[in-house]
């Protein structure tokens, strides 16, 4: 049987207008994942600033979002400078005060073996996952201690900052790094009002999903289903439920905690371990030629 589905889009899983007059800030907030989870926000009264380095993206974010009747606000930003951001946390506290809510959703990522990475492919990765999150963080956290008000701080991560993952050294390595840095920073900022959790999605299958990552893992997106505990892959939505309530005054002891929103699919393990394949078979490489 599985796990039942969820409510329809568009119920709440908090009180109509709990976000009323709050400002929320999504890294890569205009596709996929981190749209599913502005557009809650959203519906909860937000005003969104959907931060994202592609134009394309941003007016998608923001168009969904004025659709729900919620003001919403696209900015340019590289999360890897550090001055980027300044300069685009000063452009939404302009515009919407100053936001109570980040959510470090953007990512880069891609598969590849180990022996194959490029310098520039694990700088690029690592840079925007675990530096950008950092240096959003660290902008959002300053502001609010100069002005002496709290907010909450939500990191996306992947369970494969736990088991380590094949196939994405340089994604996996920054995750875990991401993981902890969310246990150090709730710690530090704790005393100043500020919350910091991270949030782990599983399988969420959407139509922003990138090419080379279903091309490049061979059976992806073939009975997806039936490879989860759950019987079934997560909705877009739950994902933004999940953050949505992280966020909020319910969630006003949780520090430091990641949350998994995957089904069990991360802690599943089999009696018998199938026979092994090196990952560059897994992902159709031939021999590595140096």
């Amino acid at each position: 049987m599985g796990l039942p589905e969820p409510p329809d889009l568009g119920a709440a899983a908090l009180a109509p207008g709990s976000y009323a007059g709050q400002a929320v800030v999504v890294t890569g907030g205009g596709t996929g994942l981190g749209k599913a989870i502005a557009l809650e926000f959203a519906r909860l009264g937000a005003a969104v600033a959907v931060v994202s380095r592609g134009e394309e993206h941003r007016a998608a974010g923001v168009a969904a979002i004025e659709a729900l009747g919620a003001r919403a606000l696209g900015v340019a930003c590289d999360v890897r400078q550090p001055d980027a951001i300044a300069a685009a946390f000063g452009e939404i506290e302009a515009a919407f005060g100053l936001p109570s809510v980040l959510v470090n959703n953007a990512a880069g990522n891609f598969p590849a073996p180990a022996e194959d990475l490029s310098p520039n492919g694990w700088r690029t990765v690592v840079d925007i996952v675990l530096n950008g999150t950092f240096f959003c963080s660290r902008e959002f956290a300053r502001r609010h201690i100069a002005a002496g008000s709290p907010g909450a701080i939500l990191n996306i991560g992947a369970s494969y900052a736990w088991t380590g993952g094949p196939g994405f050294a340089h994604s996996s390595a920054a995750k875990a790094g991401v993981k902890n840095m969310t246990e150090t920073l709730a710690v530090e900022w704790a005393p100043y009002g500020i919350r910091v959790n991270g949030l782990v999605p599983g399988l969420f299958p959407h139509q922003d999903e990138a090419p080379h990552i279903v091309g490049g893992v061979p059976e992806r997106g073939e009975n997806e289903g039936a490879r989860q505990p759950a019987g079934r892959v997560g909705r877009p939505r739950e994902i933004g439920w999940a953050a949505t309530f992280l966020c909020s005054p319910f969630a006003s002891y949780v520090t430091g905690a990641t949350l998994a929103c995957d089904g069990a699919n991360w802690q599943r393990r089999a009696m018998l371990q199938p026979e092994f394949t090196p990952i560059r078979e897994q992902l159709g490489k031939g021999p590595f030629t140096g």
